[in-house]
C-alpha cells in the first residue's frame, strides 16, 4: 500500500507545484505555444531530470539506512530503470542545478523549494515509478490535447464550411443583387435612350413644324408684298383719279365763284330804298376771285392739287357764299326797314283818323276790371314775358349753331368729311362719359383735354390726333356735341347716381367759364328737353298732335308709346340736379376775380318763378325737392334770412297748392318734399348734399 499512498502524494505534490496550478483555457487552440507543445515529442521536463539528478545523488550510505529502515518497502519494478542523465553522474557528484529555462523569477525558486522540501532523500526506485507516472500523466494530457484539439479542429472546419456556405450565400446574394442592379441601370439607360430618341423625334417633328410655319409665313409675306405693290398700284391710280376729282372740283369752285361774284354790282342801286354801297362786297369778291384763281394755277403747276387746297377753295366757296348772304340780308333788312317805316306811317294816319272819330265819345270802363284783379291774386300758368324771350333766344341761338354745321352734319358722300365728323365727335363726348368722383387729378385731365380741344389745339383720340381746325366748321360741331353730352349726363348718369351731378358740374362750369357758347347751348339742351328748367309749362295749341305735345312737355315717345311716368320723373330730377349743381360750383383752377357764368342769382330766379307758377302733380314736388337737396346748402348760406322766408312760404302756402291737386297715386314725391321740408325748418339747417365735393377731394 506504500507505492499507492506515495503515488497518490506525488499527485497531490504535482498538484499543489507551480504547473499543476496553472489554468487552462479552454481557446488554448488559438495560441500557438500551446500548439506547439501538444505537437512535440515526448521528453522528460528539466524539472524532472533536476528530480533525478537530486535523488541520485544522495550519499549510498543515506540510501541503504533508508532501505534498512524500511524493509518491507518494495523493490523498484523490473521495467523501470535509472534515466539515463542519472546513471551517468557519479556517485558522489553534487547534482546539476534546475535548468534556467525551467525557473522563472521568484516563483520558481519558490517551487524548487518547496521541491526539495516535497521529497526529501526519495529512493531510485521510487523516482522512478515517480517520473513513469509523470510521463503517463502528461502522455495522458497529450493524448487529451490531441483529442480537445481534434474536436476544436472539426469545430473549427464546421465553423469554416458554415461560414464558407454562408459566404457563398452571400456572394451568391450579391451576384443576384448586382445582376439585378446592372439589369435595372440597364434597364433605366433603355428607358433613357427611348425617352431621348422620343424627345428627339418631337424635336425633329417641331422643326419640321415650324419649318413648314415659316415657309408658311414667307409665302404669306410674299403674297402680302405683292398684294400691297398691288395695293399701292391701286392708291396711285386712285390718288391719280382723286387728284383729277380735286381739280374737276377746283374748276367748278371757280366757275360758281365767278356765276356768284356777277351777282355783285357795285352800280347796282335801289331806287326807292336807302343808298346802299356795294363796293365793299365787289372788292371782296374779286379778291376771292383772284385767290382761288392763284391757287389753281399753283396747283396746275405742281400736279394734282392736294385736300388741303379744296378745302381752301371750298372756304373761299363759302366766304362768297356769306358775302352774298350777307348783301342779300343787307337789302333784305332795307327792304324791311323801308317796308316798317311805311307801315309806321300807315298806322299813325289811322291813329289820326280814329282820334277825330273819337273827340266827342267818352271811352266806358272796362267792365273786367274785377276779374283782372282777382286773377292777379292768384298763381300764374305761364312764364313770365322776360324768362319766354331768354328761352327763345337760347333756341334761336341752337338753330343757328346747327345752321352753321349744316355740311358736316349733313355730308354723306364725301369720306374724309364724314371721318373728320366722327373723330370730332368722339374727341368731345368720349372725355365727358370719363368723368367720375375718383379723384381731382383725374377731373382735371378730363377738363384740359376738353379746353385744350375747344381752343383749337390738337388732342389724342381713339390713337388719333384731331383737332377743330380740320374742318370749318368743326368748332361749332363741337360746342352743340359737347353742350348735348352734358345734358344726357345728366338726364342718365345723374338720374342712376346722383352724387356724379358734381363732378360733371365742376367741369362743365369751368368749360363754360372760358368757352360762354358752350353755356349757352347747354341751357337750350337742358330747357329743350327738360322744361321744367326754364321755368315753363308748355300750352296746348290747336293742330299740334298728342305725342307732339308730349314731347314737348319732356316725355319720350317710341312708336307711339309714351314712357311710364317713373322714368320720366327720373329724367327730369336728373336734370335738375345737375343744372342745381352747375349753378353753385366753379371750376377751382380758374380765374377766381370774375363772376360765375350762371351763378346763384339764377337758381334763386327759378326757385321764385317756381313759386309764382301753379304746380303740377308729381313733376313740381319732385323738382323741388331735388332742387333743394343739390343746392339748397348754397342758397342758404348766400340769402340766409329770405332764404328761411321762401321755406316757411313753400310749407304754408305753396306745399298745400301741390297737396291739394296730387291724387293718392302720388303721394311718394310729395311726401319726401314734405318731410324734408320738415327736417331742414325744424334744425334750421339745410345739409351738405351727398357727393359734395370737399377739398380733400381735389389734394387726391
Amino acid at each position: 500500500m506504500e507505492p499507492r499512498r506515495l503515488r497518490w502524494e506525488t499527485l497531490a505534490a504535482l498538484r499543489t507545484s507551480s504547473k499543476g496550478q496553472l489554468s487552462y483555457c479552454r481557446h488554448w487552440l488559438h495560441d500557438e505555444d500551446v500548439l506547439e507543445g501538444c505537437m512535440a515529442p515526448l521528453v522528460l521536463s528539466s524539472y524532472s531530470g533536476w528530480v533525478l539528478d537530486k535523488v541520485l545523488g544522495q550519499p549510498a550510505q543515506e540510501a541503504a539506512s533508508s532501505r534498512s529502515s524500511t524493509p518491507k518497502e518494495p523493490a523498484p519494478r523490473a521495467g523501470l530503470s535509472p534515466a539515463p542523465e542519472a546513471a551517468a553522474s557519479p556517485a558522489g557528484q553534487r547534482g546539476p542545478s534546475p535548468p534556467a529555462s525551467g525557473l522563472k523569477g521568484n516563483e520558481d525558486l519558490g517551487l524548487v523549494d518547496a521541491d526539495r522540501e516535497s521529497f526529501p532523500n526519495i529512493p531510485p526506485s521510487k523516482v522512478t515509478e515517480v517520473e513513469g507516472y509523470i510521463r503517463m500523466y502528461e502522455e495522458m494530457h497529450r493524448l487529451k490535447g490531441k483529442e480537445e484539439l481534434r474536436q476544436r479542429q472539426e469545430q473549427q472546419e464546421q465553423m469554416v464550411r458554415a461560414v464558407y456556405d454562408l459566404a457563398s450565400e452571400q456572394l451568391k446574394r450579391f451576384d443576384e443583387l448586382k445582376e439585378l442592379k446592372q439589369h435595372q441601370e440597364f434597364q433605366d439607360l433603355r428607358e433613357v435612350m427611348e425617352k431621348s430618341s422620343k424627345e428627339a423625334q418631337g424635336q425633329q417633328e417641331k422643326l419640321k413644324e415650324e419649318h413648314r410655319h415659316r415657309a408658311k409665313v414667307l409665302n404669306l409675306k410674299l403674297r402680302e408684298a405683292e398684294q400691297q405693290r398691288q395695293r399701292q398700284e391701286e392708291l396711285e391710280r386712285l390718288r391719280k383719279e382723286e387728284g383729277q376729282e380735286r381739280l374737276r372740283r377746283l374748276y367748278s369752285i371757280q366757275e360758281e365763284l365767278l356765276q356768284l361774284n356777277q351777282q355783285i354790282d357795285p352800280n347796282y342801286k335801289h331806287k326807292d330804298l336807302p343808298r346802299i354801297d356795294f363796293s365793299v362786297y365787289s372788292n371782296r369778291g374779286n379778291q376771292i376771285c383772284g385767290l382761288v384763281s392763284g391757287l389753281i394755277r399753283t396747283t396746275s403747276e405742281r400736279g394734282f392739287p392736294t385736300q388741303a387746297d379744296v378745302a381752301n377753295t371750298e372756304r373761299a366757296l363759302q366766304e362768297m357764299r356769306g358775302l352774298i348772304s350777307s348783301m342779300q340780308q343787307e337789302i333784305a333788312a332795307a327792304v324791311e326797314e323801308k317796308k316798317r317805316k311805311d307801315e309806321e306811317e300807315q298806322r299813325e294816319k289811322q291813329k289820326e283818323l280814329l282820334k277825330k272819330e273819337q273827340m266827342t265819345i267818352q271811352a266806358p270802363v272796362p267792365a273786367q276790371q274785377s276779374g283782372e284783379k282777382q286773377q292777379k291774386e292768384g298763381l300764374q300758368v305761364k312764364a313770365d314775358e322776360s324768362t319766354m324771350q331768354w328761352y327763345q333766344q337760347l333756341q334761336d341761338a341752337a338753330d343757328q349753331c346747327i345752321a352753321s354745321f349744316s355740311t358736316i352734319s349733313n355730308c354723306k358722300d364725301n369720306h374724309e368729311v364724314k371721318k373728320i365728323k366722327m373723330d370730332l365727335q368722339k374727341a368731345a363726348t368720349i372725355p365727358v362719359s370719363q368723368i367720375s368722383s375718383i379723384a381731382g387729378s383725374q377731373l382735371r385731365e378730363i377738363f384740359d383735354k376738353i379746353n385744350n380741344l375747344l381752343s383749337g389745339k390738337s388732342v389724342q383720340s381713339g390713337g388719333r390726333t384731331v383737332s377743330v381746325t380740320q374742318h370749318p366748321q368743326g368748332l361749332d360741331f363741337v360746342h352743340y356735341k359737347l353742350a348735348e353730352k352734358f345734358v344726357n349726363q345728366g338726364e342718365e348718369e345723374v338720374a342712376s347716381h346722383h352724387e356724379a351731378a358734381f363732378p360733371i358740374a365742376v367741369v362743365a362750369s369751368g368749360i363754360w367759364e372760358i368757352h360762354p357758347q358752350v353755356g349757352d347751348l347747354i341751357l337750350a339742351h337742358l330747357h329743350k328737353k327738360c322744361p321744367y328748367s326754364v321755368p315753363f309749362y308748355p300750352a296746348f295749341k290747336d293742330g299740334t298732335s298728342l305725342e307732339d305735345y308730349q314731347r314737348m312737355l319732356g316725355y319720350q315717345v317710341k312708336d307711339s308709346k309714351i314712357e311710364q311716368q317713373d322714368n320720366f320723373l327720373k329724367r327730369m330730377s336728373g336734370m335738375i340736379r345737375l343744372y342745381a349743381a352747375i349753378i353753385q360750383l366753379r371750376w377751382p383752377y380758374g380765374n377766381r376775380q370774375g363772376t360765375h357764368p350762371h351763378g346763384l342769382n339764377h337758381g334763386w330766379r327759378w326757385l321764385a318763378q317756381m313759386l309764382n307758377m301753379e304746380p303740377l302733380a308729381d313733376v313740381t314736388a319732385t323738382l323741388l325737392f331735388d332742387f333743394l337737396e343739390v343746392c339748397g346748402n348754397a342758397l342758404m348760406k348766400q340769402y340766409q334770412v329770405q332764404f328761411w322766408k321762401m321755406m316757411l312760404l313753400i310749407r304754408e302756402d305753396y306745399f298745400p297748392r301741390i297737396e291739394a291737386i296730387t291724387s293718392s297715386g302720388q303721394m311718394g314725391s310729395l311726401m319726401r318734399f314734405k318731410q324734408f321740408l320738415e327736417k331742414c325748418l325744424h334744425q334750421k339747417e339745410i345739409p351738405l348734399p351727398k357727393g359734395s365735393l370737399q377739398p380733400s377731394f381735389w389734394r387726391s
